[in-house]
């Protein structure tokens, strides 16, 4: 680290946490009693003080936190509004501020370049005689010129240099990821991009090269675009485990933030203790995506709407029946780089149907739609030797793929007089809301209805079949069945199909909580 002999020993330990937890509140009492919550699991916390209308008058409440929590080591933040924060005051308020977070025991100071810039040489050496200071500079705009970024920092003799940019793509992150590998080991950096594009190098900068990185105290207590909460981070990513021989798998699409693929398959990697980290991708393009593939590298590719099937071009090889489907969810990058593709989704609907008819050979089904996994269900289910009907809003497409599969078209209006083993929905119909549903109740004739949706559990269409007195099968069991085939092709492990189901199900139970807390 930097350091000069005029200057007192610092007080923060030389190896800090990989994780750093941004605290905020209404109040002095409030920040105080978040802080309290988190110290146990959470020993590294950054007070943000501009967050607070009146913050010297927080500073004796935060004495007392410090006084009962000796072990915590603090960053104080008073970023000011010109710098992206909300402080208003003037520079020497500001400093004034940081300097009293000092005295209440705050380890480390974070100031901005701005501010830097407009100090005397003399009041920074004054605030770095008594704490760590971070150096921090934020593009709110996009990741460009990180070393030129570094070296104006470095004009300030500082403990730390944090360069933190937005990820306006996902390949931005391998700009900071290089940064950081080229330049963490010659200086103390911190460095991340913000956005939901950002989450790569919030969870691979510490490996890369980053002196640690931040977190949210909890959903929807961000202090950053993109920050993950610190549970996030450490339960479902394991960040502090890392190393550089963990593999990278992820799952893309546009959008992807509601997907649960990120818990389900770091749940089944923990468990099976698979030294790997499964993330979320925002693709906006398929370009973007395979320059990560190939740069990060990532070993493994869930892959969801709205590229299942213009994914296929980008491949060197496929199995047959991905080919005979035209869609394919899951990607496998070779040792030589080569990208395969597998299709799970037929897994996703045969496991299920297994477990309850004596045999899929003969059963007459019914599948809702003719795009990617309505493809995946009716080959998967052909192949076994079921009587499979389609039925779809556009009968041009339906009757195309009954074509290709040799199965046969179900018109709407004979519905009411026809009768099923299983009805399988393989539409959008009724994602995330529980009033649409691609059937009226008395359409529903089956002795057991599948819907693939999964958000929410129990679906429109679920809730008329079983006042219909059908049986059901959720749309998780799907889900989770899909993902454990990827996580066998991948790793060549069974997968923890209980585990995985056990957690899927507890974060589908916590979605439901916050959405009706935010009622």
């Amino acid at each position: 680290m930097t350091s000069s002999p005029t200057f007192t020993p610092r007080l923060f330990p030389p190896r800090l946490p990989r994780v750093c937890v941004a605290v905020i509140g209404s109040d002095a009492n409030e920040m105080a009693d978040k802080a309290e919550s988190l110290v146990r699991d959470n020993p590294f916390i950054e007070f943000r003080l501009d967050y607070l209308s009146k913050p010297a008058l927080a500073l004796p409440r935060l004495k007392r936190f410090f006084e009962s929590n000796p072990g915590t080591v603090a960053i104080a933040t008073c970023r000011r509004a010109a710098s992206g924060g909300k402080f208003r005051g003037s520079i020497p308020s500001q400093l004034d501020i940081l300097n009293k977070a000092v005295a209440a025991g705050c380890q480390l100071v974070d100031v901005e370049l701005q501010t830097a810039s407009k100090c005397k040489p003399d009041q920074l050496k004054k605030l770095r005689s008594k704490a760590g200071l971070i150096l921090s500079f934020h593009d709110f705009r996009g990741t460009k010129k990180l070393e030129e970024t570094l070296e104006k920092l470095r004009a300030y003799p500082a403990d730390f240099y944090k360069v933190v940019s937005t990820a306006t793509t996902l390949a931005d992150n391998i700009t900071m990821i290089r940064f950081l590998a080229r330049e963490g080991d010659r200086h103390p950096v911190v460095g991340m991009c913000m956005g939901e594009q950002g989450l790569i190098s919030r969870i691979l900068g510490v490996r890369a090269g980053s002196a640690f990185t931040f977190a949210s105290a909890a959903s929807g207590q961000e202090t950053a675009p993109g920050q993950v909460t610190a549970q996030q981070l450490r339960t479902v990513y394991r960040i502090e485990q890392l190393d550089v021989a963990t593999r990278v798998y992820g799952v893309v699409g546009d959008p992807i933030g509601h997907s649960l693929s990120p818990v389900i398959m770091n749940a089944a990697l923990r468990r099976e203790n698979v030294n790997a980290v499964y993330l979320a991708l925002h693709a906006k393009t398929l370009k973007d995506l395979l320059t990560c593939v190939r740069e990060i590298p990532i070993y493994g590719l869930s892959v969801t709407m709205p590229y299942k099937e213009s994914m296929l071009a980008h491949l060197d090889n496929t199995d047959s029946h991905t080919t005979k489907i035209g869609a394919c969810n899951t990607v496998v990058r070779a040792q030589d780089g080569k990208l395969y593709g597998f299709n799970t989704d037929t897994a996703g609907i045969i496991r299920p149907l297994e477990r309850r008819l004596s045999t899929i050979e003969g059963a007459r089904i019914l599948v809702l739609g003719a795009g990617g996994a309505a493809r995946a269900a009716v080959f998967g289910l052909k192949e076994r030797g079921a009587e499979v009907y389609i039925l779809n809003r556009s009968l041009a497409h339906a009757k195309k793929l009954a074509h290709q599969a040799r199965a046969r078209i179900m018109k709407r209006a004979d519905l009411k007089k026809a009768a099923f083993d299983v009805i399988i929905n393989a539409t959008p119909v009724g994602m995330g809301n529980s009033r649409e549903s691609p059937l009226q109740d008395k359409e529903i004739n089956a002795r057991y209805v599948f819907d693939m949706v999964y958000d929410p559990p129990e679906t429109r269409l679920l809730k008329l079949a079983r006042e219909r007195g059908a049986q059901i099968i959720p749309g998780i069991e799907m889900f989770v069945h899909q993902a454990a085939r990827q996580f066998e092709i991948w790793t060549g492990k069974p997968a923890p199909w209980d585990e995985m189901l056990r957690v899927v199900l507890l974060a589908q139970q916590e979605r439901a909580q916050h959405a009706a807390a935010a009622k």
